[in-house]
């Protein structure tokens, strides 16, 4: 049931409104009001229009709209206030039951692997081996453990299969062959754009309208496109503007403002605080010793290892995977997506709901090729907690939905 346009419109600012009070940049829009009120030009008669005048025009009005327009961005569309919560995960029941067997298997996949190596799923690291780690954080890839008995859980062309195999049940499906069902590989019916909603969603794309890439080619002098295109991006990077940049990046995105561009877009800025929560994930990962860590480091092994463009970011990658796995703010995108983060017991208390904990922390398990989702990543950010930002970000904004059954348009 849809929701009526302005009940849904003040259910979407209520909300909004509650995910940012818990925010740093609450707490900061806070501290810089109070600062304020020792200036010379903020009037107690007109307090309240001095205070937001200042906090325009010193920037901060800015980071709260990128704010609320990264809140718009990740969280779901509103579903009706009495549809339940499952079905804001995924509103088909047959994906539900497809994504829950797939993460049965998954599982299953896991545990016997640690059932059949002898390796709890996390322990302690001993002392020395902390030290050693800590040591050699920036080159983890010289280590060469045996991992020959490790396998992935389960690897791409597994997930195919299952899509393959996906059936709407309410859905003809009759043997005889038709042209529905050698359309492709995927049988699942899915409302598709047509043709002039496509041509108004990338209306960008349309031949009236210049694209980087394209339209500073040979035929074309650079200077009529290109040149402009640098100078406008530039001016999108000066105003700070997070739906400005968006837009901006639809006609192709300069090399050298591409990096900044992506972090603006994304809402990220590498504040003190997040350089603190990095280098809290890191401790962790120096203190514990997940099952997962060594899926990772297989899997960075088989890939990024191998390959001629990624292999120099080997080091980059194992501190990033390895934080990522234990970062519990990853277990927010449960909400919106179709998946349910795996559930695991503490030893001995095997189907006690209360010593059950998130496995891994992040509720996320690596499969084969994982790493590659931030091997790009690398080429345009060289400090790790910044790469490490906008590397989750992505993930819980678009790359989960690439390994997880839904009918989600993306």
């Amino acid at each position: 049931a849809m929701l009526d346009p302005d009940r849904g419109l003040s259910l979407t600012i209520a909300r909004v409104v509650q995910r940012l009070q818990g925010s740093s940049l609450h707490s900061q829009l806070e501290r810089q009001a109070r600062v304020s009120l020792h200036k010379p030009e903020i009037k107690l008669e007109s307090l309240k229009e001095d205070i937001k005048d200042f906090l325009k025009t010193s920037g901060w009005e800015k980071k709260l709209q990128n704010a609320v327009y990264s809140e718009l961005n990740v969280f779901p569309w509103l579903c009706h206030p009495a549809a339940p919560p499952e079905h804001i995960k995924e509103p088909l029941a047959y994906m539900r039951k497809a994504q829950g067997s797939w993460e049965k298997r998954i599982l299953k996949s896991l545990n016997s692997m640690c059932t059949e190596l002898s390796i709890p799923l996390a322990q302690k690291r001993p002392v020395s081996e902390q030290k050693e780690l800590l040591n050699k954080w920036n080159e983890m890839g010289t280590d060469e453990p045996d991992l020959s008995l490790f396998r992935p859980v389960y690897a791409p062309k597994d997930f195919l299969e299952v899509l393959m195999n996906l059936r709407n049940p309410n859905y003809e499906n009759g043997e005889q062959p038709s042209f529905r069902n050698h359309l492709g590989l995927i049988q699942v019916p899915l409302n598709v754009k047509d043709i002039s909603e496509l041509k108004e969603d990338f209306s960008e794309l349309g031949l009236n309208i210049g694209q980087l890439g394209i339209d500073d080619s040979a035929q074309v002098p650079p200077e009529f496109f290109e040149n402009d295109h640098v100078r406008v991006g530039q001016k999108v990077l000066a105003e700070q503007d997070s739906a400005a940049a968006q837009q901006y990046v639809r006609q192709g995105c300069p090399t050298a403002l591409r990096a900044d561009l992506w972090a603006l877009i994304l809402n990220i800025s590498n504040q003190p605080e997040d350089i603190l929560y990095y280098e809290q994930l890191k401790s962790n990962v120096i203190q514990h010793d997940l099952l997962v860590d060594s899926l990772i480091y297989k899997d960075v092994k088989l890939t990024a290892s191998n390959d001629d463009y990624y292999f120099v970011f080997e080091d980059y990658l194992y501190q990033v995977l390895l934080c990522f796995s234990r970062d519990t703010s990853v277990l927010e995108h449960f909400t919106y997506s179709s998946a349910t983060p795996p559930k695991s017991y503490i030893q001995g208390k095997l189907g006690m709901e209360e010593y059950a904990v998130f496995y891994p922390p992040n509720g996320v398990i690596p499969f084969h090729g994982f790493s590659m989702y931030v091997a790009p990543l690398c080429f345009l950010y060289h400090e790790p907690s910044k790469l490490y930002q906008i590397f989750r970000e992505m993930y819980v904004r678009f790359f989960f939905r690439l390994h997880s059954i839904s009918s989600h348009p993306s």
